[in-house]
C-alpha cells in the first residue's frame, strides 16, 4: 500500500518542475513587475464528509469518557510506549511498576469485575443449600410484626427503583448494540466515498499539472509583449528621466524664441511711434502757430483796446494775450535717434527660425523609443529566443515524466484495494449478526431477571390482601413472590457471565479508548514516535520508508499535523508530504541560470544617445546674434525723458475751458463768437491730434521699458539658455549612461519577475491548490471513526450499561429475598409478639384475619399452647 503511495507521491513532484519551488537567494529588485493573472486552478469537488455526529446516544458517549478518566486519570504513557517499541515489547520487568501505574484503575475495576464473577456463583450455591435447611429465609414462617406494612412498602419500592436502573442500564446497553450495527452499515457508504474521493484525486491532478504548466504562457506572452514594446517601456523610461533635465533647456531657448519676436516687434513700434510722434509733432506745432495767429488776430479787435470799450473785456484780452505763449509743444522727438539699425539686426536674426530648431531638439529627444528599439532589436531576439526555449523545457518535461504510467498504477491499486474491502463486507456483516445476537443474548438475560422482577412486584402488590394471614395467602400474591424468588435464581445463574462478559469488554475498549483513540485525537499518540524506534537504522521511519531518507524530518507527529493544517483545509500535499525536500527541481528547471541569462544579455544592452542633438549650431549662433542686436545702444534716457513730457506745455482742454471762461465775461459781441470758434478749434486739435500722439508716446513707452529691460539682460540670459543647452546635451551625450543603466536594470527586473511571479503561482498553487490532499485526510478521520466513534464508543457504551445492570443485581437478590416472604403463602406464622397482649389478640381472634382454630376448624398448635400456658 505505502509503495504504491510512493508512485503517487512522485507523481506530484513532476508538479514542481514547472517552477523553481527553492527559495529565492538573490535580491528583487525594484518596482516590483506588474501582477499577472494566472486565473484558478481547476478543482474537483470531495464528496467525503468525514464527521461524525452520535445525536442523543452522544451523551452515553460523554458519560462514557467521564467515567474512564476517573478510571483512568493519569497521561498518555509515551514514555512507556516508546521503551516497550523499542524492546520490541519484550520483557518488561524493568518497566512493570510504570505500567501497573497507569494500569492501576483499570486492574481495580477488573479485579472487582473478576471478584463479582467467581462470588456470585459460589454465594448463589451456598445460599441454595442453605435455604434447602430452611435457613437464610428458607423457613415458610413469617415472624408479624407492626411495621410489617411499612417494610413492605419500602422494600417494594427499593426493588422497583432498582429494577428501573437496571432497566436504564440494559437499555443504554442495547441501544449501543443497535447503534453499532446501524453504524456498520454506514461503512460501505463512507468507503465507497472515500474511494471515489481518490479517484477524483486522481482523475483531477494530471488536469492540475496542465494547467500549471500551460499557464507558463501567460507570462511569456507577457515577456514577449515587454520585449516587442521595448522602445516605448525602457525608451519611455529613459526618456522621461532626461526629459527632466533637457526638457525645461529646451523651453528657455523656446522663451528665446518669444522674446526674439516681442524684440522686434518692440523695435517695430518704437520704430513706427517715432516716425508718427515726428511726424505730429510738426502738424501740431503748426496748427498751434496758427491758433496763437488768430487769437492775437482777433484780439486786436477795437472791442479789446478802444477808449470806448469795458475795461472788463480789455482786461480780459489782455489776460488772454498773455496766455498764448503757452500754446506751443513740449515735447521734441524730432531730436530722437531711430531704432532702424537694431530692427535691421533682429530682421536677420529672425530670419533664422530658432522655434523650428528647438522643435527638431524636441522631436530628436522624443524619438529616443525608436533609437532604443533599433539598438536593442538583436537581444530582444535572443532573448525571445532564450523564452521560447525554457517553454520548450517545461513542456517536454511534462511528456518526459511517466505521469500517465503513474496515475494507471494508482488506479489499479485503488480498485484492486476496493474490490479487497468489497469482499470482506459479507464477512463484515455476517461477524456483526453474531455479534448482534451474542449482544442481545446477554440482554435477554437481565431482561429475563427483570421480567421476574417487575411481574413479582405486579403480581405480589394486586395479590396481596392485608386482611389474609401469611398462611392464607392468595394464589396472585404467592405467585408474586415465586417470580421474585425466580427472578433471584436466575440472578445467580446469569450475573457471573454477565460480569465475565462486561470485565472483558471493559479492559479490550477502556484501553483501546486510552491508549489509541484519545491520544489520536490529542496528537499525544503521534509524539511517541522518537528516531530509531521501528528501525535502527532509520532516524525516521516514515522518510525511510517511502523516500528511503530517513534523515528529512517528517515524523509521525509533523505528519500528523501537517493533516490536521494542510489536509483538512484541502491544501495540496506537496507540503503536507515535505516533498520539496526531496524532489530536486533545478536539475529541470535551473530558474537561477536562466533569469541570469536574461539579465546578462538585457544588461549587455548598449544604449547610444549621441544622435540626440538638443539646438543645432545655427540655433546657438542665432541665439548669439540675438545678444548681439544692438538693444544696449538705445538711448533709453532721451527716449524716456521725451514720452514723460506732455504733448503741449499745457493742457489745451484746461487752456480751452479757461479761455471759454473768460469769454463768456465778455458781453456779447463780435469778439466773443470769435473767440469761442478758437476755443472750439482748440478742442479739435486736442482731439485730432493729442489724443493720438499720447497713444503713441504710451506705446513707445512700453516698447521701450520692455527693450530696456531685455537689453540689460539678454547678453547673460542668452549665455545661460547656451549654458544650460550645452549642459543637457552633454548629460545625453556623456552622462546619459547611469540613467540607462538604471532604467535597464528596472526593466530587466520587469521582464525577470514575470517568472518569478510564474514561480512564486506555481509555488503557491502547488502548496494551496493542486493534489489537495482532503481524501487522505478523510481517511484517516473515516479510520478513526469507524474504529473510535463506532465500534470503540459503542462497545464500552454496550460495557458501561450492561455493567451497571449487573453491579445492581446484586442489591436486586437481596430486595427480592426479603421481599419475598411478603408475598409468598406461609406454612406458619406468628399472631403476636409477646404475652401481655393476648387479652386484646383474643378480642380480635375472627375478625383480625390471623390463623385461629374456629374460623379455619383446623387447631393450632402455636395458639393452643399458649392459651393453655395463659390459663
Amino acid at each position: 500500500m505505502w509503495r504504491s503511495r510512493i508512485l503517487l507521491l512522485l507523481l506530484l513532484g513532476s508538479l514542481s518542475a514547472s517552477g523553481e519551488l527553492q527559495q529565492e537567494t538573490e535580491p528583487r529588485r525594484l518596482p516590483p513587475p506588474g501582477k499577472l493573472d494566472f486565473g484558478y486552478v481547476p478543482a474537483g469537488v470531495y464528496e467525503t464528509l468525514a464527521h461524525y455526529e452520535p445525536g442523543p446516544i452522544g451523551i452515553l458517549f460523554h458519560m462514557l469518557h467521564t467515567f474512564l478518566y476517573v478510571v483512568q486519570p493519569n497521561a498518555f504513557p509515551q514514555d512507556l510506549i516508546v521503551k516497550l517499541a523499542k524492546d520490541k515489547f519484550g520483557p518488561i520487568q524493568t518497566e512493570y511498576q510504570k505500567a501497573i501505574y497507569y494500569e492501576i484503575g483499570f486492574l481495580v475495576c477488573a479485579a472487582v469485575g473478576l471478584l463479582f464473577a467467581v462470588l456470585m456463583p459460589i454465594v448463589g450455591l451456598f445460599l441454595c443449600m442453605c435455604r434447602c435447611c430452611d435457613n437464610c429465609g428458607g423457613e415458610m414462617h413469617q415472624r408479624q410484626r407492626k411495621n410489617a406494612d411499612c417494610q413492605r412498602g419500602l422494600l417494594g419500592t427499593l426493588l422497583f427503583s432498582t429494577s428501573l436502573v437496571i432497566t436504564i442500564g440494559v437499555l443504554c446497553a442495547y441501544a449501543a448494540n443497535q447503534n453499532l450495527s446501524s453504524q456498520v452499515k454506514n461503512i460501505r457508504r463512507l468507503v465507497n466515498s472515500n474511494m471515489r474521493d481518490l479517484h477524483t484525486f486522481v482523475n483531477d491532478t494530471p488536469v492540475q499539472i496542465d494547467y500549471l504548466i500551460s499557464q507558463y504562457a501567460t507570462a511569456k506572452k507577457k515577456v514577449n509583449y515587454d520585449l516587442n514594446n521595448i522602445g516605448p517601456l525602457l525608451g519611455g523610461r529613459i526618456h522621461d528621466q532626461l526629459d527632466k533635465d533637457v526638457h525645461p533647456a529646451l523651453d528657455r531657448v523656446l522663451s528665446m524664441a518669444g522674446a526674439m519676436r516681442e524684440t522686434k516687434e518692440a523695435l517695430e513700434n518704437v520704430s513706427v511711434s517715432l516716425e508718427v510722434l515726428q511726424e505730429a509733432t510738426g502738424k501740431l506745432n503748426f496748427n498751434l502757430s496758427l491758433v496763437r495767429t488768430s487769437i492775437n488776430r482777433t484780439l486786436n479787435d477795437p472791442g479789446c483796446h478802444d477808449e470806448e470799450s469795458d475795461a472788463t473785456t480789455a482786461q480780459l484780452c489782455q489776460n488772454i494775450r498773455q496766455s498764448l505763449s503757452q500754446l506751443q509743444i513740449s515735447a521734441n522727438f524730432t531730436r530722437l535717434p531711430s531704432v532702424t539699425p537694431q530692427l535691421e539686426k533682429m530682421t536677420d536674426v529672425l530670419k533664422t527660425d530658432l522655434t523650428a530648431i528647438v522643435q527638431r531638439g524636441y522631436s530628436s529627444l522624443n524619438n529616443t523609443p525608436n533609437m532604443v528599439t533599433d539598438q536593442t532589436r538583436s537581444v530582444v531576439e535572443s532573448v525571445q529566443y532564450m523564452v521560447d526555449g525554457i517553454g520548450n523545457n517545461i513542456t517536454s518535461f511534462s511528456k518526459r515524466f511517466p505521469v500517465q504510467s503513474c496515475l494507471s498504477n494508482f488506479t489499479i491499486f485503488i480498485n484492486h484495494a476496493h474490490a479487497k474491502i468489497e469482499d470482506y463486507y459479507p464477512e463484515i456483516d455476517k461477524m456483526d449478526f453474531y455479534r448482534w445476537i451474542g449482544c442481545i443474548a446477554l440482554c435477554c438475560m437481565v431482561v429475563l431477571v427483570l421480567a421476574f422482577n417487575y411481574l413479582g412486584l405486579l403480581c405480589g402488590t394486586l395479590g396481596y390482601d392485608k386482611h389474609a394471614s401469611p398462611t392464607t395467602r392468595g394464589c396472585i400474591s404467592n405467585t408474586g413472590g415465586t417470580m421474585l424468588m425466580a427472578g433471584v435464581g436466575f440472578s445467580f445463574i446469569f450475573s457471573w457471565v454477565l460480569m465475565g462478559v462486561v470485565t472483558i469488554i471493559f479492559l479490550i475498549g477502556g484501553n483501546m479508548e486510552k491508549l489509541l483513540c484519545e491520544p489520536y485525537q490529542t496528537k499525544e499518540l503521534f509524539k511517541a514516535n522518537t528516531p530509531y524506534l521501528v528501525n535502527e537504522d532509520w532516524k525516521n521511519f516514515i522518510p525511510g520508508y517511502m523516500y528511503n531518507d530517513s534523515d528529512l524530518e517528517l515524523t509521525a507527529e509533523s505528519f500528523a499535523n501537517s493533516q490536521q493544517r494542510t489536509c483538512k483545509e484541502n491544501k495540496g500535499i506537496y507540503t503536507a508530504m515535505r516533498l520539496d525536500k526531496v524532489f530536486n527541481i533545478s536539475s529541470y528547471l535551473n530558474t537561477t541560470g536562466f533569469t541570469k541569462d536574461v539579465e546578462g544579455q538585457l544588461n549587455s544592452v548598449k544604449i547610444d544617445l549621441r544622435a540626440i542633438i538638443l539646438l543645432e549650431a545655427e540655433g546657438k549662433q542665432n541665439l548669439l546674434d540675438f545678444s548681439e542686436a544692438g538693444l544696449s545702444e538705445i538711448n533709453y534716457a532721451d527716449y524716456l525723458e521725451e514720452v514723460n513730457k506732455r504733448v503741449t506745455a499745457v493742457d489745451l482742454l484746461s487752456f480751452a475751458r479757461e479761455l471759454e471762461a473768460q469769454t463768456d465775461l465778455m458781453p456779447r459781441s463780435p469778439l466773443q463768437t470769435s473767440l469761442k470758434g478758437h476755443i472750439g478749434t482748440l478742442r479739435q486739435i486736442h482731439a485730432q491730434q493729442i489724443v493720438p500722439m499720447e497713444k503713441s508716446m504710451s506705446a513707445l513707452n512700453q516698447s521701450m521699458r520692455f527693450l530696456e529691460r531685455t537689453g540689460s539682460i539678454l547678453p547673460n540670459k542668452v549665455l545661460a539658455v547656451l549654458d544650460a543647452t550645452d549642459a543637457a546635451q552633454y548629460l545625453i551625450s556623456h552622462n546619459a549612461t547611469d540613467i540607462i543603466n538604471q532604467e535597464t536594470g528596472k526593466y530587466t527586473a520587469t521582464i525577470v519577475g514575470y517568472f518569478r511571479q510564474y514561480i512564486e503561482w506555481v509555488k503557491t498553487s502547488l502548496a494551496m491548490e493542486v493534489a489537495p490532499c482532503k481524501p487522505f485526510s478523510n481517511m484517516m478521520d473515516t479510520a478513526e471513526i469507524i474504529t473510535c466513534s463506532f465500534l470503540v464508543d459503542s462497545m464500552n457504551t454496550f460495557w458501561m450499561g450492561l455493567g451497571c445492570s449487573t453491579l445492581f443485581l446484586l442489591p436486586s437478590i437481596i430486595l427480592a429475598v426479603k421481599l419475598a416472604k411478603y408475598y409468598r403463602r406461609m406454612d406458619t406464622e406468628d399472631v403476636y409478639d409477646d404475652i401481655d397482649t393476648i387479652p386484646m389478640k383474643t378480642m380480635e381472634i375472627g375478625n383480625n384475619g390471623y390463623h385461629s382454630e374456629h374460623s379455619q376448624g383446623i387447631p393450632n398448635p402455636m395458639m393452643t399452647s399458649a392459651l393453655n400456658n395463659w390459663n
